[in-house]
């Protein structure tokens, strides 16, 4: 495959797509020099992205929750907790 000057390619593999992305990088192999594409990521033909989960299945982080009873409730309340 040539890729040319070409910014952003996508191979899809196995029902999803892959995305690579070109650098300002080069690579002498054999003969030839070669520009390097970075590694993006995968996402489903419909968007979404694989092993992503739904909104509806998270379970709040004992730290975050932990963390947000530590913040300020409103203006110049600076004390970090809530009353």
């Amino acid at each position: 495959m040539a890729a040319g000057d070409t910014g952003l390619i996508e191979l899809e593999i196995d029902g999803l797509i892959h995305r690579y992305i070109r650098t300002t990088a080069t690579r002498e192999v054999g003969d030839g020099t070669y520009l390097v594409y970075n590694y993006d990521g995968e996402v489903a033909p419909d968007g979404g992205s694989s092993g992503a989960e739904d909104a509806q299945d998270r379970v709040a982080s004992p730290l975050a929750a932990g963390q947000a009873t530590e913040l300020p409730t409103g203006p110049g309340d600076l004390s970090g907790s809530r009353s």
